[in-house]
């Protein structure tokens, strides 16, 4: 048994540990602290509050309850999307707030303004969960793209249109009804919404690429109306709709997938961009390529034969080429066959009669 520790140390060992002991005085001593009484060294251990904790591992919360993405979070968050920015895409979008509202106006008889929130990328997932229950997701197809998209209709929007079209008075906010699904009657007309939606929005993509978006179906289950995977990316426009006192959101989110077809058109920054093409190039190598001499060859026949038969050749040995003075002679650039023809003279030459084209 050791009874003092002290003494299986040497005397090294004790006059460096001493040496220790006094830096650590030096620096968080009382002349080293601050009126709390925490040391200020270089040598101090500073403690963490739980608002920097908080703000570190990205859970704190803003000032209006929303959280922040920040510190450890922001880096390990995968639903954070790098959204590429489309300006053709913003034209479009921009021309779609214009369009709907006179296209809403004819369609309510009332006075109705459109605004375009703003355009954000997001995943299709976090966009499913984020919607706010209960809401109409009106399913579209784009034909021409093969793919699909997405328009929300939230609760507020329903019951206005519902409230309008059927004679409400105005001046009263729209009655919101809870805890009971749609009706038959609130189904339909927010159909006929969401294809007036649809309509403007064919028109809108015409100068750009023809496209028609025809209406699938209706959901109010966001888990039906899964269009892509979870973790695609998409773009989602918020468009708010204003009915004098009524009104609500429209929300229209196009996956990346949808839009690949006409990526490299939404990338310009006005109508024709052409991304550094030079014409004038393009015409002098289409000249120049009009007038390259190209080796053409007229090829009588083909005979397979054994590598053997090859080896076996000797001076005199005589070929059989199957053709008669009445077969065609076949005209080829390299191994691509280009015409066929009959063979003949023409003055002291032999020339090819072209009768068929083989190259379409």
């Amino acid at each position: 048994m050791i009874d003092d520790p002290e003494e299986e140390l040497s005397e090294e060992e004790k006059a460096a540990a001493a040496a220790w002991g006094d830096m650590a005085d030096d620096d968080g001593g009382g002349d080293g602290a601050d009126g709390a009484g925490q040391p200020t060294g270089p040598m101090s251990n500073r403690v963490l509050d739980q608002d920097e904790i908080d703000s570190l591992l990205g859970i704190a919360k803003g000032g209006e309850g929303e959280e922040k993405t920040s510190g450890i979070q922001a880096m390990l968050n995968s639903a954070l999307v790098s959204y590429e920015r489309l300006p053709m895409l913003e034209i479009v979008f921009d021309r779609l707030v214009r369009m709907l509202s006179t296209s809403l106006r004819n369609f309510t008889s009332d006075n109705v303004e459109v605004s375009l929130d703003n355009i954000t990328a997001i995943r299709f997932g976090d966009y499913l969960n984020s919607i706010p229950l209960p809401a109409m997701l009106g399913v579209f197809k784009a034909e021409e793209w093969d793919n699909y998209g997405l328009l929300m209709v939230d609760s507020s929007l329903t019951y206005s249109i519902v409230d309008v079209l059927l004679g409400g008075r105005r001046g009263t906010a729209a009655m919101r009804i809870e805890g009971r699904p749609y009706t038959t009657i609130e189904r339909n007309l927010v159909e006929r919404l969401v294809n007036v939606v649809l309509n403007d929005l064919t028109a809108t993509f015409d100068p750009l690429s023809p496209v028609t978006f025809r209406f699938e179906r209706l959901e109010t289950n966001p888990r039906f109306a899964a269009i892509a995977r979870p973790a695609n990316a998409a773009i989602l426009a918020r468009l708010r709709v204003d009915m004098e006192d009524r009104g609500g959101r429209l929300e229209l989110m196009l996956p990346y997938a949808t839009l690949e077809p006409v990526r490299e058109l939404l990338l310009q920054m006005f109508m024709g961009e052409k991304f550094g093409r030079d014409s004038i190039w393009e015409t002098h190598l289409s000249g120049e390529l009009w007038q390259t001499d190209v080796k053409i060859n007229a090829v009588l026949d083909e005979v397979s034969v054994s590598l053997n038969e090859v080896l076996n050749w000797k001076p005199g040995s005589r070929l059989d080429l199957e053709v008669t003075p009445d077969s065609l002679v076949e005209l080829r650039c390299g191994d691509v066959k280009l015409f066929n023809g009959q063979m003949g003279r023409k003055g002291k030459h032999i020339a090819v009669k072209l009768h068929d084209r083989l190259i379409k």
